[in-house]
């Protein structure tokens, strides 16, 4: 998950070097979203894993 917040950030970067607005924004915010989406999964499995070892 992490590898694809990271691909939408370099694509919203060269796309906002070549002058592509729009898409340059949308691949941000796909980015962004991605990039919660994988910090809420860590902290669930971070929990998840310290109650069942306890």
């Amino acid at each position: 998950m992490l590898r694809w917040a990271i691909i939408f950030l370099v694509l919203a970067l060269v796309a906002a070097v070549l002058g592509f607005a729009v898409l340059a924004d949308l691949a941000a915010t796909i980015a962004k979203i991605v990039f919660i989406v994988f910090l809420v999964l860590l902290v669930v499995a971070f929990f998840a894993g310290r109650r069942s070892a306890a």
